[in-house]
């Protein structure tokens, strides 16, 4: 097992789940301010529901492959590129708008959630309905985009689970030493550290959709030989190509392997490819970096403090 696998999903499972770590944190200390500790329970359930959420989905997902793939066995060479071209660019696209809106509402995320809170213990018969989803909402959106990443990596499951633990378990650190030890984290200074690996990860997604995309587009070709799709030599639709470092950098083989996972590194690398890496993180990437000028999230230290 390759551990440098792991580090992409780990990075974007310890992201997120601070994100609801710190939705969680917020709505403990208001139930704590409003003497209705009572309802802590509900929190709880919220959390242990979204994750279980997550997990069903993924299994879902699996099986349903599973079965689509042994249905239809002539057509491997054609389903497994067209499976990683629609869970990666789902996820390119989830990710993305994630990680720029949650920039943008970093400073009114307090706000927001209590305010839904006080809404939910307004209502005194149907708060604990109202907490649980609140709640369970939260958790579920980010396992949800968890599993969206794993799936579009499809050689790279059980890593992907293994960092996706890994992740979970630091952020439920991150939260616990916050809300309940007083723990001072700069926060802002945190997001913008998994902010940036986060685009460089998901500019390596493009590169492998449009990897898959040329594979797919071969199968084709492949399949129905009267349907020549493939317009270059070298590849299929992807143009000339590049570079080959193979021989003395490959992609498979430490260090290649983690600059692959955390900066899109190929050995093998064709202009379509390197157009649609460029053009994502300076179309995507330069939202996100002038998102980081505008907004101006309060610190970490302030958010914990105000939340207790």
């Amino acid at each position: 097992m390759d551990f440098s696998l792991s580090v992409p999903t780990f990075v974007i499972t310890l992201r997120e789940g601070v994100e609801a770590a710190l939705v969680v944190g917020i709505v403990l200390a208001c139930l704590n301010k409003a003497n209705r500790s009572e309802l802590n329970k509900w929190v709880y359930a919220g959390v242990a529901a979204g994750i279980a959420g997550s997990v069903l989905i993924g299994l879902f997902l699996s099986l349903t492959l599973s079965r689509v793939q042994y249905a239809m066995p002539a057509l491997q060479g054609l389903l497994k590129p067209l499976l990683g071209v629609l869970f990666g660019s789902v996820a390119i696209v989830m990710l993305s708008w994630m990680l720029i809106w949650m920039t943008q509402q970093a400073k009114g995320l307090k706000g927001e959630v209590e305010g839904s809170l006080k809404n939910a213990l307004a209502d005194s018969e149907g708060s604990n309905i109202s907490i649980f989803s609140l709640v369970c909402i939260a958790v579920l959106r980010e396992g949800f985009e968890t599993v969206l990443f794993l799936f579009s990596n499809l050689e790279q499951s059980w890593e992907g689970v293994l960092g996706a633990a890994a992740g979970l378990t630091g952020a439920f650190g991150i939260g616990l030493a916050l809300f309940k030890f007083g723990v001072k984290i700069d926060l802002k200074l945190f997001f913008k550290t998994m902010g940036i690996f986060l685009l460089l990860i998901v500019a390596g997604l493009v590169v492998s959709v449009f990897k898959n995309l040329d594979a797919a587009f071969t199968a084709i070709s492949f399949i129905k030989p009267d349907l020549d799709l493939c317009i270059s030599q070298q590849s299929c639709i992807l143009g000339p190509q590049l570079w080959d470092t193979s021989a003395f950098f490959p992609d498979k083989q430490f260090p290649g392997v983690l600059l692959k996972t955390l900066l899109g590194y190929r050995d093998h690398i064709y202009l379509l490819q390197l157009l649609a890496y460029v053009g994502f993180l300076f179309g995507v990437g330069g939202r996100y970096l002038r998102s980081l000028n505008v907004m101006a999230p309060p610190s970490s230290n302030q958010a914990a403090s105000e939340a207790r």
